[in-house]
């Protein structure tokens, strides 16, 4: 008798999907080409494309590497791909790219700022990255200082006593805290270090330099530049206008009053006017409010004003992720008997900085294209190192082959910021899909 069931009574074995229906195809059948609308748009936006780089390649590779001048790299152009042909002249990147990097910075001593940005991301590395070892995070601390040292030279002395100045903020708080109250002893962390970093750091200094020689030869600021000075006054700004920003966000939203109005008031100054003027006072009207044959390093107050302005911005970003937090989370800290700060270091915090991730990388990515405002008060970032380098009777003339290259390396630290935030969000993601 012949089976007339017609229930399969074995599996299918698998097959491979349609490849209109998986991989590549599929992606583009449906992002690309899923509708009318889609395909007009694909095909406009391929046009333009093809468009824009049939004129820019041709200019980027039809270009000289070997010229002396950019009469001799037009010429060398002309021979190699004929008359009339246009294209870039790299050469002027190849001659001055340690300029456009160090400024005028001797380049006997370009070991320093080489050494100071290796060790930059060594310090960096356990600040980005969780797995390190956080006993690193005392390198990180100390790098500034050494940073400052391998920049300016001097004596070694000096960062040190610098250094001593945090050590006796930290004592105070740490063994008068209990003993005066906290509002004391952070007034007297504040005012006992700035006392000492006033009056008495640099003779420390120099007693103990007479006893201990250890200096490096001194580079004036006026031998700093390009993207060597773009990165210190840029990286100086990202990293303290976050703790900065933070005690902004918290004194805001303070019941004391003093604390709240101040740190309000700041914050709506700040925000109110242009970075530039800030700019301008940190150059010109500074030194008016200083005591007469004072010497305050321009450099030093450029980055106390991008700081500051960075800060104010850092603290509404971050006041707004305070915001988003739900009532039960505080609540939740107050259950399980957590004074104010234990609260904020454990569970407030972290999550409205998690929230605030891209604004805050905003932010930094901002800032840090923001420093080559400072060609405008006569500092030699990149922007302003063109103007010096087209001022040569060899480049008069050329143009965007410098911006094309600054651009370039603007765009690698920019670009890795944002990486770095996709990261960060990816490794911290709680919620579920």
């Amino acid at each position: 008798m012949s089976d007339t069931s017609f229930v399969r009574d074995q599996m299918l074995p698998e097959r491979e999907p349609p490849i209109t229906e998986s991989g590549a195809i599929k992606w583009v059948r449906e992002n690309l080409f899923g509708s009318i609308t889609d395909t007009i748009l694909t095909l406009l936006a391929l046009w333009f494309i093809y468009s824009v780089l049939s004129a820019v390649l041709p200019w980027i590779f039809q270009s000289s590497w070997t010229a002396n001048s950019l009469t001799e790299c037009r010429h060398a152009i002309a021979l190699a791909y004929g008359d009339g042909t246009e294209g870039a002249c790299w050469a002027v990147i190849r001659e001055r790219y340690l300029q456009l990097i160090f400024g005028f910075y001797p380049s006997e001593l370009y070991w320093r700022p080489i050494l100071a940005f290796v060790l930059m991301l060594a310090a960096l590395a356990p600040v980005l990255f969780a797995a390190l070892p956080r006993v690193l995070l005392w390198g990180s601390a100390l790098y500034p200082f050494a940073a400052f040292w391998l920049f300016w030279g001097g004596s070694i002395w000096m960062p040190v006593t610098v250094i001593a100045g945090f050590a006796i903020a930290f004592a105070i708080i740490s063994l008068l805290a209990e003993r005066i109250g906290s509002l004391a002893a952070v007034i007297a962390a504040i005012l006992v270090p700035i006392f000492w970093w006033m009056f008495l750091a640099g003779p420390v200094a120099g007693v103990v330099q007479s006893i201990v020689p250890i200096e490096l030869e001194r580079v004036e600021s006026d031998q700093f530049g390009g993207f060597m000075l773009s990165i210190i006054i840029g990286v100086t700004g990202i990293t303290l206008s976050l703790p900065i920003g933070i005690l902004l966000a918290l004194g805001r939203q303070s019941n004391l009053l003093i604390i709240k109005s101040l740190c309000v008031g700041f914050i709506e100054f700040i925000r109110g006017v242009p970075l530039i003027t800030l700019l301008f006072v940190a150059s010109v009207l500074l030194n008016y409010f200083m005591p007469p044959g004072t010497t305050f390093d321009i450099i030093l107050r450029v980055m106390i004003m991008v700081t500051l302005f960075a800060s104010a911005y850092m603290a509404e970003v971050i006041r707004g992720g305070l915001a988003a937090l739900p009532r039960g989370q505080y609540e939740a800290a107050d259950a399980l008997g957590l004074d104010y700060w234990k609260a904020q270091r454990l569970i407030i915090m972290p999550q409205a900085l998690k929230i605030s991730i891209p604004s805050i990388v905003g932010i930094f990515i901002g800032l840090f294209k923001d420093t080559t405002l400072v060609s405008i008060i006569g500092l030699l970032d990149p922007i302003g190192l063109t103007n010096a380098i087209r001022a040569d009777q060899d480049w008069n003339g050329i143009v965007w082959e410098l911006y094309g290259f600054i651009a370039f390396m603007f765009f690698i630290f920019c670009f890795s910021m944002g990486r770095y935030s996709m990261y960060l969000e990816n490794k911290l993601k709680t919620g579920h899909r």
